[in-house]
């Protein structure tokens, strides 16, 4: 069957109920489209779609999350937890997060949920060798220059959306986890917050994993029905860069108007709602969002078997070379 094309949260989409992100809040569209009270609490951006109700049913859904690639820089279900900080220093971060299905607004339970980012410098665990970081003083080229052919992760005739995965450099597994969600589709995560490399702005990848099964060993089989990105504003960047160790790196930082990745419409794009004391973001933050996915599709985020109409945009600039 044949899709619209164009960004999900974008479509025409009659056939679904609207799922608000951010502040995590679902408001059914009954027959007539009235929207239930507070429905947009917390925003949803500015490219947020005005919801229309169906004729033929009486219950229309869809998803406010964009799809987005995986970069280079994943690796499977390596680590079963919810704390994956390790030794990193960095200002505390929870992720508090809940996955839906699209279709019926229902909580999604014992779906796997990846995340992965980078360090307060700017590296990757299991990838330092390819990572710029953003330790060392100014240079007019990246430090952490990798050997051999950088990943590419532009498209292919502007169609194509991940990019070539890049084999582990190292046995560092440091800000990566994977776990499960319960049966109210939550999850949560303690880790640090992110910081920022040469040619993205400050962000956690994410991949929700479906119909698999979870063992001794870990999560296996199923299928990725969706992989994402989540953001942070821009005043939460700025303060966290007041304080060490996000303080003594010398990359210039991509702010979020210039990411090529975050697609400028708020929680739909990934946006995720913070709560943290303005006056001392060192004490910690709490980030939370809610995604609702399609547990029938395939989302990879590496130009395999997306689903089509699914956001493609390309990682272009890595932390040595193209984006993560």
């Amino acid at each position: 069957m044949t899709e619209n094309q164009g960004p999900k949260h974008k479509r025409d989409l009659t056939r679904r109920k609207v799922v608000v992100t951010g502040a995590g809040a679902v408001a059914a569209v009954g027959v007539g489209g009235g929207l239930a009270a507070g429905a947009f609490a917390g925003g949803t951006g500015r490219n947020t779609p005005t919801p229309k109700a169906s004729g033929s049913s009486s219950e229309v859904c869809y998803t406010l999350a964009s799809e987005t690639t995986e970069g280079p820089y994943y690796i499977d279900a390596d680590k079963l937890r919810q704390d994956i900080t390790e030794d990193k220093e960095g200002i505390p971060l929870t992720l508090s997060l809940r996955v839906i299905d699209s279709e019926t607004c229902k909580p999604i339970v014992n779906a796997a949920v990846d995340i992965w980012h980078c360090d307060a410098l700017g590296l990757y665990s299991g990838y330092e060798s390819l990572s710029t970081g953003g330790g060392g003083a100014p240079t007019d080229a990246p430090s952490g220059t990798p050997t051999g052919e950088p990943p590419t992760d532009a498209p292919s005739g502007g169609t194509g959306g991940g990019g070539t995965h890049e084999e582990p450099t190292d046995d560092k597994r440091y800000l990566r986890g994977t776990w499960k969600t319960d049966r109210q589709g939550r999850v949560t995560f303690k880790t640090v917050f992110p910081g920022w490399y040469r040619g993205r702005c400050v962000h956690i990848h994410t991949k929700v994993h479906v119909d698999g099964t979870w063992t001794d060993a870990g999560y296996e089989g199923g299928t990725t029905c969706h992989t994402g990105q989540f953001f942070f504003d821009e005043e939460s960047v700025l303060l966290s860069a007041e304080v060490e160790p996000y303080s003594t790196s010398t990359t210039e930082r991509t702010t979020l108007t210039e990411d090529t990745i975050y697609d400028q419409s708020g929680t739909a794009g990934g946006l995720l709602k913070l709560k943290y004391d303005k006056k001392n973001i060192a004490k910690g933050v709490v980030g939370s969002i809610t995604m609702g996915v399609d547990p029938e599709a395939t989302n990879t985020g590496t130009g395999d078997a997306v689903q089509p109409g699914a956001s493609e945009a390309a990682d272009t600039a890595s932390p040595s070379a193209s984006a993560s």
